[in-house]
């Protein structure tokens, strides 16, 4: 939910973003760099042909326009990166419980005493912790 856009975005906005797809859109097409870089430059042309139009409704049909024109000229596989929504690695990570630090090696663990020492601290109040919230009950004989 925190991608998701919140109030308005502005004209300029739309065009920086509208910018941005095509020249991602280029990038799909155009695998030297070369290539690539001569058509970013005729891109970048034909948007400051138009920077200066000084009249809204004539902006806004410009920007319909090149919406469209990304749209029809996408990528049938675009690249996709590997952390982004749809990529291969997004919210792939390891997590590693805190658990594992207890059985560091005392090297290791001398080359953050302070952060051990506050952590031997922290161990200690959640044990005190958690026999205050949970006394241990009394064994039940057994026959």
């Amino acid at each position: 939910m925190a991608q998701l856009p919140t109030g308005l975005v502005t004209h300029s906005q739309k065009v920086c973003r509208l910018y941005k797809r095509a020249l991602r859109t280029l990038e799909n097409f155009y695998f030297r760099r070369h290539e690539f870089r001569y058509e970013a430059v005729l891109l970048r042309h034909r948007f400051d042909q138009n920077k200066k139009i000084p009249d809204a409704r004539l902006a806004k049909q410009l920007l319909l326009e090149g919406e469209e024109e990304v749209f029809k000229h996408q990528h049938w596989q675009s690249k996709k990166f590997p952390d982004s929504e749809s990529g291969i690695a997004h919210e792939n990570y390891l997590h590693c419980p805190d658990c594992v630090m207890d059985y560091w090696d005392p090297m290791e663990k001398s080359r953050y005493p302070k952060y051990f020492a506050k952590r031997e601290e922290l161990k200690k109040e959640y044990e005190e912790l958690y026999k205050k919230l949970f006394p241990e009950t009394p064994k039940t004989a057994e026959k």
